[in-house]
């Protein structure tokens, strides 16, 4: 039994730790709104960014803001960021 209970423990664990890692820039329900096309490879204009940025829940805005200060996942996405960093900085 307690082994059992060891096994779905370390499952438990490994889906969370899977999710977590997952942020908001990776997730494309999260991006899409603000590209124009569906690969997420042209972005919508400063002003339609700024009018969806706006629109975001305050958690959102921060979770994207946060992840966009880290360096790791900020490479990949440097010109979002850089996008997401002016539309944040005039929120604030």
């Amino acid at each position: 039994m307690y082994f059992k209970t060891m096994c779905l423990g370390a499952a438990a664990a490994t889906i969370l730790a899977s999710a977590a890692l997952a942020g908001a820039l990776d997730e494309p329900a999260m991006m899409a709104p603000f590209y124009t096309d569906s690969s997420l490879t042209t972005m919508k204009s400063d002003a339609e960014m700024k009018t969806i940025w706006a629109s975001m829940p305050k958690a959102n805005q921060d979770n994207m803001m946060k992840e966009c200060q880290d360096a790791a996942m900020s490479k990949p996405y440097a010109v979002f960021c850089e996008k997401v960093k002016a539309l944040g900085g005039a929120n604030k």
